[in-house]
């Protein structure tokens, strides 16, 4: 007698693409857990932990007969305190969330010691669920200690994924039909120093692309500017299967913050890098994680920062009031008030808005190579939201002119 199609588990995932790549995992993982609402967390602030506990607590209120399970980073350095909802069922590591063997045990609270993962997730999955674009795990973990940042306890230490295996998960991927790869992880540009040979992440990416020429496009996740290396650098120069887009953890534009910040860069290495990529890309676009009010910030801290936005000619920011993460050195630091945060925090996200209009106003009359995701809505080469002709495919690839600016987001139409 036929019980009709498997029912899987309902993920809501928070935080990073790394989450969005282990949600996939966790899917085929999870796959007999058609009862379970699965929660993959993210720790980066204290508001994304506060948001997540109230996602539980209205899944819990919505569905009274399903399991709650809850993994991910906050779950990783909170487990007790997860543990402690009574709208949770199960807790499961960040090493824990990627084993079947997990979501069968009889253990209601399974997270080890992070720091002596030496795995990274090896599996090989089909797609991911409503969405254009693929995320690629090629490194995990981060091997550095930045005062504000609790995520080396949620990852572990830096590991890679060898570069046959990338390869492998890419053909994978563009066989069933995904036209935009992006390689993500923790600290990317990290890449390499654990595999044999140290080949770097623009190694890495050059090999793939030669591995997979029928790959149309890929895009490399946030990147730390002061480990951009020479082949990635060259790789950008010379390669269009690589989108001129990339995202810098720059964070602040003092070098006292920096410093305090346990950054391993300065004001002028920050500069300097993006002319650098400028120089060998001019149609370049940048965007930027930046941090405002950190411990300690000045107003004349706060206005290098600002003043940053132009000088490295940035425009996608990540803008992030400080969060204070207990455990953390800054959080032991004097505070900014969070008044002057939230301003601080206000003024990069206008200057950050200010910059998109400029850029996207720039493109009217250009034509953009698209992937379109939803209902005619895609990205082009530059990452930049576009509205097409409707009657496009989801997850197809077309050259549209730009017609116009409709806010944070252009309109166009097929090119003739």
């Amino acid at each position: 007698m036929s019980t009709g199609p498997r029912q899987e588990p309902e993920i809501v995932t928070f935080g990073c693409r790394l989450n969005a790549f282990e949600s996939e995992v966790i899917r085929d993982c999870a796959s007999d857990r058609g009862n379970a609402i699965i929660f993959n967390t993210c720790a980066v602030t204290a508001e994304a932990e506060r948001q997540a506990r109230q996602a539980i607590r209205k899944a819990r209120r919505a569905n009274p007969g399903a399991e709650i399970i809850v993994t991910g980073c906050a779950a990783q350095v909170n487990a007790a305190a997860f543990a402690a909802m009574p709208e949770v069922d199960r807790v499961l590591g960040n090493a824990e969330k990627l084993r079947p063997e997990s979501y069968i045990s009889n253990m209601r609270v399974q997270v080890g010691d992070i720091m002596q993962a030496r795995e990274v997730a090896g599996h090989l999955i089909e797609g991911f669920d409503g969405r254009a674009r693929a995320f690629v795990q090629v490194q995990q973990g981060c091997d550095h200690r930045c005062t504000f940042c609790i995520i080396p306890f949620g990852r572990g230490n830096s590991r890679s994924v060898p570069i046959g295996e990338i390869v492998t998960q890419v053909r994978q991927l563009v066989e069933n039909g995904y036209r935009e790869i992006v390689l993500t992880g923790v600290d990317i540009t990290s890449y390499g120093t654990d595999l044999p040979g140290r080949p770097a992440l623009g190694q890495m990416a050059r090999r793939l692309l030669q591995q997979v020429p029928e790959l149309p496009r890929l895009r490399i996740s946030s990147i730390d500017c002061i480990e951009i290396d020479s082949d990635l650098l060259r790789l950008i120069e010379s390669e269009p299967r690589l989108m001129p887009h990339f995202h810098l953890s720059l964070q602040s534009g003092d070098d006292m913050i920096l410093k305090r910040m346990k950054r391993r860069h300065g004001r002028d290495a920050a500069i300097a890098i993006c002319e650098r990529i400028r120089a060998a890309r001019p149609d370049v676009v940048l965007g930027a994680d930046l941090i405002a009010g950190f411990p300690t910030e000045t107003d004349d801290m706060f206005r290098r920062t600002y003043d940053l936005i132009a000088e490295c000619g940035l425009t996608w920011l990540h803008v992030f009031p400080y969060s204070a993460r207990p455990g953390t050195p800054a959080a032991r630091m004097p505070q900014v008030d969070m008044t002057v945060r939230r301003e601080r925090a206000r003024q990069l996200r206008e200057a950050g808005d200010a910059a998109v209009a400029r850029f996207l106003d720039g493109r009217i009359g250009r034509d953009a190579s698209v992937l379109v995701e939803q209902d005619g809505i895609g990205r082009t080469e530059h990452y930049a939201p576009i509205v097409c002709e409707s009657g496009l495919p989801n997850g197809s690839m077309a050259v549209v002119r730009v017609t116009g600016r409709d806010g944070a987001q252009l309109t166009g139409r097929l090119a003739a």
